[in-house]
């Protein structure tokens, strides 16, 4: 199998590993958004999602793009909207 190199096949790819991360750590995002201390408590979760999806993406193409940290935003910060926070 070929690196990806198509917008829509690394979009996807970024929203199911950070799909994954949030699934996962459904405590950790919970903790992270109570406290604004998202990106700290998944540090190692979202740099090792990170490796992942350089490692399956064309290198030119993922350094010319925010696919994965826009799905960081999408997949696992919008979707916590419904989590009590100070920070909305």
């Amino acid at each position: 199998m070929g690196l990806i190199k198509s917008h829509e096949a690394a979009q996807r790819l970024a929203r199911a590993i950070i799909s994954d991360i949030a699934l996962y750590n459904k405590a950790k995002v919970v903790d992270g958004i109570q406290n604004d201390s998202l990106f700290e408590v998944l540090e190692e979760e979202l740099k090792e999602g990170y490796d992942l999806f350089v490692s399956r993406v064309d290198p030119e193409f993922a350094k010319e793009t925010n696919i994965y940290n826009k799905a960081i935003v999408d997949v696992l910060i919008k979707r916590s909207g419904n989590i009590e926070s100070d920070i909305w």
